[in-house]
């Protein structure tokens, strides 16, 4: 079982910058390939960003490229997500997910094995 839990969300006004955090527990020992996803109003989960294990590769969708950035310390066993430029529609719960059991070809939140409870991103105009 791998639990995975946010940290960083808050409000904060456009233009501004926030960085979440997500810190696995439980098999903490083991690195795992993760991502980022958020879901605003909408009832799809949009993703975000992904990092492999290794933290050499990364992924973006297309809302996230050029403002954020996704990276990891994996002797602090954390994973991060810098946003920068932040506008309304970045407002939504973001979360993080591991990739435990098999492997991402399409960044589809089926393929994320576990998921952290999301921690809120509200951006005011």
């Amino acid at each position: 079982q791998v639990q995975l839990v946010e940290s960083g969300g808050g409000l904060v006004q456009a233009g501004g910058s926030l960085r979440l955090s997500c810190a696995p527990s439980g098999r903490a020992g083991s690195y795992y390939a993760m991502g980022w996803f958020r879901q605003g109003t909408t009832q799809e989960r949009e993703f975000v960003a992904h990092i492999s294990w290794s933290g050499d590769s990364t992924t973006y969708g297309d809302s996230a490229k050029g403002r954020f950035t996704i990276s990891r310390d994996n002797a602090k066993h954390t994973v991060y997500l810098q946003m920068t430029n932040l506008r309304p529609d970045d407002t939504a719960v973001y979360y993080c997910a591991a990739v435990v059991y098999g492997r991402v070809t399409n960044y589809r939140p089926n393929e994320y094995d576990y998921w952290g409870q999301g921690t809120q991103v509200t951006v005011s105009s």
